[in-house]
């Protein structure tokens, strides 16, 4: 069997942490083991608890570094784990685990190096509105930027090849979204997107504010004009 790590940021997620890592145990990959890898990036409540009483690999970070932190840590501790391909999604619950066979599909086809799974793909209901806008302009920029029809540029929930996951550069502590995609496909890793299935969150606070975009353009400019 071979080893498929699906690396799960988490920042106070102590009501959902144990649901999602229950509901990855139900999942199967034929050939395959997924293992959990919990990055708790500085949380004050029982979410390193819970995700330790399920099993999971747990990584600590002792204080809070930020979602592009805590990925990038996430990555290279799944390398570091031997893992063939690696999955990521969200601890909140807006993603469903049962996803995760659709995602790496694409990979262990040898289509795609790096998915990103859609929520508009799949019929996305729900968002709140400047939410929404908000996903539609910033993967607007990424399409632009990259020159490839993307429809979801902010999703929570991707997959990679142990290649592109190895290669995988985030510059970017408070967000990775933007800069991972630009990163890899500037490395020419080939992208795919798969429609999944999402739903609000509802439980705890989303990291997102107002703020957002003053945090991120800079992370973008940054990349591009990285080596």
């Amino acid at each position: 069997m071979r080893t498929v790590a699906v690396v799960i940021p988490a920042k106070d997620e102590e009501a959902t942490i144990g649901e999602l890592l229950d509901g990855i145990a139900r999942v199967s990959v034929p050939g395959h083991d997924l293992r959990p890898i919990v990055v708790d990036d500085g949380s004050v409540d029982r979410t390193a608890e819970i995700a330790r009483l399920r099993g999971a690999l747990l990584v600590t970070h002792p204080e809070n570094r930020g979602l592009g932190a805590a990925v990038r840590t996430g990555l290279r501790v799944a390398v570091e784990a031997g893992a063939r391909a690696v999955a990521y999604l969200d601890a909140d619950l807006e993603y469903s685990p049962e996803d995760i066979p659709r995602l790496l599909e694409p990979i262990f086809a040898g289509r795609a190096d790096y998915v990103l799974g859609s929520r508009f793909l799949g019929g996305v209901r729900g968002m709140r509105l400047y939410r929404r806008v908000g996903n539609h302009a910033f993967t607007a920029l990424l399409s632009a930027l990259t020159g490839r029809k993307i429809t979801d540029g902010q999703t929570g929930m991707r997959a990679f090849s142990r290649e592109a996951a190895e290669s995988a550069e985030i510059v970017h502590d408070y967000n990775y979204a933007q800069v991972l995609t630009l990163d890899l496909l500037r490395k020419n890793f080939r992208l795919e997107e798969v429609p999944i299935r999402y739903k609000v969150r509802q439980h705890g606070e989303s990291f997102i504010r107002w703020s957002y975009p003053a945090k991120v353009l800079p992370a973008i400019w940054r990349e591009l004009r990285s080596p």
